[in-house]
């Protein structure tokens, strides 16, 4: 696709390469024995998705694939390939990487296994979308037929969002156009979603494909990358010969997670947050981490350490996480920071984003027994430190001016997402998470025997939460302003100063009462709920997130299958960021969390709010936690708790512990 295709693809050449694992099998390897042939059937179409969707969208282009160019048949035994040409030997692709002298390609062991490939058919019952014949062809062996000289526009719904390959078979039709649109959600005039369930009197405005047919029989399209929708509109245009739509259906396809997680509670409506949210989460996962799979494809540290933390509480499987982990180190630049999104073919850096990367690896030591792993990225953590460092103003004690992207949240009072004194200097919130970092980067030096590190950026943290307090606090107000200049606040500069101890321990309570409560501040949406729910946590306030989960109960109830980016009006109607609650149900609710590096102990501090009973099951590296929790009255606390052979802890419930060991314990607490 060259200039259409995707940012989130990297590539200076293409060429092919066919290996046989067994020595018997060479017979197969590619060589000059192969035979090729340029493909002119297809052309990309669709090249302007952005202005029509007026939104920010590189997932590439459609594809337009003219059926008479295409060599039908190729696959078969029985084709005739006598005029294909010879493939030719254009370089030493199989090269290793780190050796050889002319690297036109080089080769890794993936660190990922195949993605998922499976069957998904459309919804068939969608009254709103009665068109002839369309509750037929789409359950296959059900054929329909659009007459010559005929414009059928036919509109169908999954019912949920996905991400599969379409599959389109037609017969007939020479000279027809079939155009196919794929939209998360279907607009208004005003451009609008409104609620997902309706469109009647609506439009279906996104990405499409266009398939050419020639008149043949059996022709099937599919394009040559995925797609997102939950609703395809297929605008059909025939000419002098009639087109039999033989079916439609998608392959779905992502990363293959299998989730071991349970959870159920006293309130059932809390059963759909924790569907529809690992459903955002499987549809923001493949070969990388998406932050949203529409628009962007693109792996971002701000989501990738929420999603690797929902992979880690929900599977056995790490191994997408540690990806994640290596593609950011790649994209390490001179000047010591990751770029804000890898892989991508286009610059980007977000300050903020590489300290996130290196609260990726601490998340990681915590909860997998992989420190070797962990140990291999620590050297990178210093120059992103050092870059940090060299933009501090000592005269404040807090980052002074800083160039790039400084986001934080999409919070309308964060012009392009960047706090106030992002740019220009003195962000208490920017600040507050260097800070929120430091501590983390010194756990992890003390952790591997570089004591001397360590100290050194915890003095450095220190030294900047005395600036941050001095300068930002407002005693008045008992809130922390997000510049010195104290006319501008943030629930996001509070949640910062609690969560890197910025703000003494014995304050963090009310300031976080007053975070929950006062609408004068700038309000964290989706994303940076993840952050207001640990300081909530840590502020000894758990028990609130509960109510805090009203946003994703509104999401459902505009129809939404997938968490949305931002409150309305939002572009991506799956973002990978939103789906945190089914991190938090585990870490919150049932409040399991690491208690030692590798997870070799277990913290249980339930935060049940106003439900009466829980039951869950996480997995863990030596097995699965099995946790069955029912409230006895106002205060007490019925407890069975099932650990894996090895694995001890404590369970703390009120101001009460006790320890636990192996195997099945049964706690009451009054």
């Amino acid at each position: 696709m060259a200039e259409y295709a995707p940012v989130a693809q990297i590539s200076a050449r293409s060429g092919f390469l066919f290996q046989a694992d067994k020595r018997e099998d060479d017979f197969l390897n590619s060589n000059t024995t192969w035979k090729v042939l340029h493909d002119t059937a297809y052309s990309p179409c669709s090249v302007n998705t952005g202005r029509r969707v007026r939104a920010y969208f590189v997932t590439g282009a459609g594809d337009e694939v003219r059926a008479k160019y295409y060599p039908w048949g190729w696959e078969k035994t029985g084709y005739d390939d006598a005029s294909w040409p010879r493939a030719i030997d254009i370089n030493a692709a199989a090269v290793p990487f780190g050796y050889g002298s002319d690297n036109v390609w080089t080769l890794v062991p993936s660190m990922i296994p195949q993605m998922e490939y499976r069957l998904q058919r459309l919804k068939v019952d969608t009254p709103q979308l009665a068109s002839r014949g369309a509750d037929t062809f789409i359950v296959g062996n059900h054929p329909l037929t659009i007459p010559p000289h005929e414009n059928e526009k036919i509109v169908l719904d999954q019912s949920f969002e996905t991400v599969a390959y379409p599959v389109l078979k037609v017969s007939g039709g020479k000279g027809s156009v079939v155009k196919i649109t794929y939209a998360e959600a279907a607009i208004d005039g005003e451009g609008r979603k409104g609620d997902r369930n309706v469109i009647k009197g609506k439009s279906i405005v996104g990405l499409y494909d266009v398939f050419l047919p020639d008149g043949g029989t059996d022709r099937t399209f599919t394009p040559l990358w995925i797609r997102t929708y939950r609703y395809i509109e297929l605008d059909i245009q025939t000419t002098d010969q009639p087109l039999t739509i033989d079916d439609f259906y998608g392959i779905y396809t992502g990363y293959p997670f299998k989730r071991i997680a349970k959870f159920a509670s006293s309130d059932p409506s809390l059963e759909q947050i924790w569907k529809v949210g690992w459903r955002t989460a499987r549809l923001c996962a493949g070969e990388t981490y998406f932050d949203c799979p529409y628009y962007e494809q693109l792996q971002y540290e701000g989501d990738t350490r929420i999603q690797a933390l929902i992979s880690l509480y929900n599977t056995n499987d790490d191994r997408l996480v540690r990806k994640a982990i290596h593609d950011f180190y790649d994209s390490r630049l001179p000047n010591g920071l990751t770029q804000g999104r890898f892989p991508c073919r286009r610059l980007q850096i977000i300050p903020t984003y590489s300290l996130f990367w290196i609260s990726m690896l601490h998340d990681y030591l915590m909860l997998r027994p992989d420190a070797g792993f962990v140990k291999e990225y620590l050297p990178a953590v210093v120059p992103i430190i050092e870059w940090f460092e060299r933009h501090i103003d000592s005269s404040y004690a807090m980052l002074g001016p800083m160039k790039w992207w400084n986001f934080v949240d999409w919070t309308a009072q964060f012009p392009g997402g960047a706090p106030p004194g992002a740019s220009d200097g003195h962000s208490s919130v920017v600040t507050e998470q260097f800070i929120y970092t430091l501590h983390q980067a010194a756990f992890m030096f003390h952790y591997f025997g570089d004591n001397e590190r360590g100290e050194r950026y915890n003095r450095l943290a220190s030294w900047l939460s005395k600036g941050v307090y001095e300068h930002c606090f407002d005693s008045r107000r008992m809130e922390m302003a997000d510049t010195p200049a104290k006319r501008k606040f943030s629930q996001h500069a509070s949640i910062f100063g609690v969560l890197a101890n910025v703000i003494p321990k014995n304050q963090q309570k009310r300031v976080m009462e007053r975070v929950l409560t006062d609408t004068t501040l700038s309000q964290a949406t989706y994303y940076f709920k993840f952050y207001l729910f640990k300081a909530m946590v840590k502020a000894g306030l758990g028990n609130e997130y509960y109510v805090q989960l009203q946003p994703w109960r509104n999401m459902l109830k505009l129809g939404l299958t997938t968490f949305a980016e931002t409150p309305p009006p939002t572009r991506s109607d799956c973002h990978a960021w939103s789906a945190s609650p089914v991190y938090g149900f585990l870490a919150t609710i049932c409040g399991i969390n690491p208690a030692a590096p590798g997870f070799k102990r277990v913290a249980i501090t339930p935060h049940l709010g106003p439900l009466t009973e829980v039951r869950a099951t996480m997995p863990h590296p030596d097995g699965e936690i099995h946790l069955e929790l029912n409230r006895e009255g106002k205060t007490g606390l019925a407890a069975t708790v099932d650990l894996p052979a090895g694995l001890t802890g404590y369970f703390k419930w009120d101001d009460k512990m006790v320890q636990l060991h192996p195997g099945e314990q049964r706690l009451v607490f009054r």
